[in-house]
């Protein structure tokens, strides 16, 4: 895929409310040398979540209208999703959640044509990764870095075929050394699986969102149990951790 557009300037929002300021939590931006935020809110633009269990964070599936707080479930994604209705009131935006717990790159991408791109997405959010890896150790799946990353580009380029003008955040897949299923057995090799997110967003020029540094840096504000309840799912506060970096992104 060829280069993506230059993304504006950002201005950077904040929902407070999280145990470290912003200041040392900066996520990065792939588009062109742009600076963060440059993703302008339209008016009537669609915006979709997209990955795993992070993302799903127990939403009502049955439910998949916009803007419905029970499509949402108790994740960032329905923090950040409050933040945009709230701020974008005057826009008349709508707001997806289409994560589904357990899913891997292959899962969307055999259902990406009915929750992704028949929603025609202005702004898509994926995060996804620590299932393809996770899969490998507690269940035997054949899934490499490079398996990983060649699906993750045909979604991609898959998008981009269907939606040029879609613009595209990037989260890492993330994992909180020494909380429950996060041992030292993930590394060196979990590690080569964000490699492959992060090369991908450098790629395609996307916004990227450096979840397992933010997380990193949130230790020193306080142990691993306080933002993940498992090394992967987040609690309240990191959550609204994850939240924060996603709404840096934007400008709205």
């Amino acid at each position: 895929m060829n280069a993506r557009r230059d993304f504006l300037k950002k201005s950077i929002l904040t929902i407070g409310g999280t145990a470290i300021g912003t200041s040392l939590l900066h996520a990065e931006d792939f588009s062109d040398g742009a600076a963060r935020g440059g993703i302008n809110i339209q008016p009537n633009d669609v915006i979709l979540f997209q990955g795993d269990s992070i993302t799903d964070a127990g939403r009502n599936k049955e439910n998949l209208q916009a803007n419905d707080m029970k499509a949402f479930g108790s994740g960032y994604a329905m923090i950040a999703g409050g933040v945009l209705l709230n701020r974008c009131a005057a826009k008349n935006v709508k707001v997806y959640n289409r994560g589904i717990s357990g899913n891997r790159v292959p899962d969307l991408l055999n259902r990406w044509q009915k929750d992704c791109l028949d929603l025609k997405p202005n702004i898509l959010s994926i995060l996804i990764g620590v299932n393809d890896f996770w899969r490998t150790k507690d269940r035997g799946a054949n899934n490499s870095p490079e398996q990983y990353k060649a699906q993750y580009k045909e979604l991609l380029e898959k998008t981009l075929t269907a939606l040029p003008q879609v613009k595209l955040i990037i989260g890492e897949p993330f994992g909180v050394k020494n909380v429950k299923h996060i041992t030292d057995d993930w590394f060196p090799e979990f590690p080569k699986y964000q490699a492959a997110a992060r090369e991908l967003a450098k790629e395609f020029k996307t916004a990227f969102i450096p979840y397992q540094q933010v997380f990193d840096r949130a230790l020193q504000a306080n142990t691993g149990d306080y933002w993940t309840t498992d090394g992967v799912h987040t609690t309240w506060a990191g959550a609204n951790l994850m939240a924060e970096q996603w709404l840096n992104q934007v400008k709205i």
